[in-house]
C-alpha cells in the first residue's frame, strides 16, 4: 500500500471567520455535519478534509495531514516504537479510525483507517 495523504484538517480557533476566508478563497463546498461541530471541505477531485474549532484553547490555528493505513493500531504503536509522541491515541469515528501522532522532529500527522480496510 502506498499510504497516500487523504485528508486534510483545519482545527482552528474561529470556524466562523476560517469558513468566510476559504469560502471566499477557493471553489470549495463546505458542508456542516448534522449534530458534530465538523464543516467537510469538499474539493471536487483530489484530497477533501474538513474543519473544526480546536479542542485546546492554548493551540493556535494549523492544519494537519491524514495518511491512510491499512491497520490504524498497528501503524500508530509502529510510529510510537520508532520514537512518535502519541498525541491521540486510536480512535473510532463514522467512518473508521484515527489518531494523530509527532514524529521526532516536531512534526504532527494524522493516522486514518478505513472501515473498509479491517
Amino acid at each position: 500500500m502506498a499510504n497516500p495523504f487523504v485528508h486534510v484538517e483545519l482545527m482552528t480557533t474561529d470556524v466562523a471567520k476560517a469558513k468566510e476566508f476559504y469560502n471566499g478563497l477557493f471553489d470549495w463546498q463546505l458542508e456542516d455535519i448534522p449534530k458534530m461541530d465538523y464543516t467537510l471541505i469538499k474539493v471536487g477531485e483530489g484530497t477533501g478534509g474538513g474543519m473544526m474549532k480546536t479542542v485546546q484553547p492554548d493551540l493556535p490555528s494549523h492544519w494537519i495531514a491524514y495518511v491512510q493505513v491499512e491497520d490504524a493500531a498497528a501503524a500508530t504503536e509502529k510510529a510510537r516504537k520508532l520514537g512518535a509522541t502519541i498525541c491521540k491515541e486510536v480512535t473510532q469515528i463514522s467512518g473508521g479510525w484515527f489518531s494523530v501522532i509527532t514524529d521526532p522532529t516536531g512534526a504532527t500527522l494524522g493516522i486514518w483507517q478505513m472501515n473498509c480496510c479491517l
